[in-house]
Parts: structure tokens; C-alpha cells; sequence
């Protein structure tokens, strides 16, 4: 099985009924947590047990993409699931910003971490992670399997290693922060993410990180005027075949 579960969708905090930032790739039964912003863990344990997954990577450490580490960790420290830590790749900060959540349990008895940007083999993965522009330190993402390549643009805005990490992708998930004219290097529009996804010549790319309250009808028409593959725009709980 080949597929990707969208968690969560919201940028900054999560509307009602949803949630923040957060998907789950799993691959020929591998298992990889793709950011776990607010309300996410939820989500997750309604597909996959805690103990099922194989592996995380958080982009950065803004709490929209990394606040349900915490929940993640307990639930296997005091779940019952923790045999070996769990790899968890991310930039520096990350573990630094969720730790201070809790006080008393080392999140690092649970997650063994490793360093983004950088590259790294993980189950059937290759796992390539590239700084993007952001208010903090932040790494988009490339996942390469056998026939299948994954991009994550995360929270960023767009420079030249965007174009080198969406390249021909199968998938492309990107956010679309903001609407209309860009305001911010450090963010991506709607049409932003649809610029660059015609650039990188991506297969089929998936909106994402939006703001609450935003049109996300929207979002797909402005992704359209500069992109005329086909886009869709992520929701909670939407299954995609890869």
C-alpha cells in the first residue's frame, strides 16, 4: 500500500474540526509521521498506533508543526509501545521547543533524533532535507522511494532549493499561507506554490497550511493561474493513492 493521510490542515492554529499541520506517509508498510502540529496526534492513532510508526520529521519547531510531539511521546512512554526510540528527524530547536512541555519525561528516552537539514536511508527512504527561508530554522523535505518522490515545502517561502527539492515530484505538497500578492519571502502564497510547482514540473500537488478562515476554493483557483497540472487542496482525513 501507497498512500498519504492528511491529518491536519491549518496554519497558525487549527479551526474547529480540524487541525493544524500533519500527515502520515506509509509506503510498503512503512510508516513515516510527516509534522504533528496541534490536534494531529488524534488524527494519527485513528489510522496507525503510536507503536506502528517507523518514523518522524518535524520541519521546524513553530507549534502548528511540532506541538503533538509531545502527545506522541507520551503515548508511547506510557502507552505500553516503546521496545526502541523512535527516529525522529527535524532541525535544530525542535526538541529544545517541544521539551519545554514537559517537565519531567526526556523526550530524547523516546525519539532517537537526527539532523535536517542533511540526508539520510530510512526503511525504504531517502530522506533529503534543505533550509528553506522561514522565520525560524526550518528544512523542507524530499522523500524518494523506489518509483515514488515526495515533496514537503513545510511553512517556507520559495528560493532556488525549493525548485531543486519539488523537481519532478509525484506529489508535492505545499503550503498556501497567504492569497493574492506575496507579503512574505518566508511564506508561500496559493499562487507561490503553483509557480513553483509548474518550475519543478511536479505530477499532482496538494495545497496546504492554511490559514483559518481561508477560501480554500480560492486557494486551487490562484494555484491554477500559474500551474495547470492538477491540484487539489488538503482536508482532514482525505486518503490520496501515490
Amino acid at each position: 500500500m501507497r498512500e498519504l493521510t492528511v491529518l491536519g490542515t491549518c496554519g497558525a492554529w487549527p479551526e474547529a474540526g480540524r487541525a493544524a499541520s500533519g500527515f502520515l506517509l506509509e509506503i510498503d508498510g512503512f510508516r513515516l509521521a510527516l509534522d504533528l502540529g496541534y490536534a494531529t496526534l488524534p488524527r494519527l492513532l485513528e489510522v496507525c498506533p503510536a507503536k506502528a510508526l517507523d518514523a518522524v520529521a518535524i520541519t521546524h519547531e513553530h507549534p502548528d508543526h511540532c506541538a503533538d510531539l509531545s502527545a506522541l511521546c507520551r503515548a508511547l512512554l506510557f502507552g505500553g509501545g516503546l521496545d526502541n526510540r523512535l527516529p525522529l528527524y527535524c532541525p535544530p530547536g525542535v526538541l529544545e521547543r517541544v521539551q519545554a512541555m514537559e517537565p519531567t519525561e526526556d523526550l530524547r528516552e523516546v525519539f532517537e533524533p537526527h539532523p535536517l537539514p542533511g540526508s539520510h536511508e530510512i526503511g525504504i527512504f531517502r530522506l533529503e532535507g534543505s533550509p528553506l527561508p522561514h522565520h525560524v530554522p526550518h528544512a523542507g523535505v524530499r522523500l524518494t522511494a523506489p518509483g515514488l518522490t515526495v515533496a514537503y515545502s513545510g511553512d517556507a517561502g520559495g528560493d532556488h532549493a525549493l525548485g531543486e527539492l519539488a523537481h519532478e515530484a509525484d506529489l508535492f505538497i505545499a503550503g498556501a499561507t497567504l492569497q493574492g500578492a506575496a507579503t512574505d519571502p518566508r511564506l508561500l502564497s496559493a499562487a507561490e506554490a503553483g509557480r513553483w510547482a509548474a518550475r519543478a514540473e511536479v505530477r499532482r500537488l496538494l495545497l496546504t497550511h492554511f490559514w483559518p478562515d481561508t477560501d480554500r476554493g480560492r486557494c486551487v483557483t490562484e494555484a491554477a493561474a500559474t500551474h495547470d497540472g492538477e491540484i487539489l487542496a488538503a482536508a482532514e482525513g482525505l486518503v490520496l493513492p501515490l
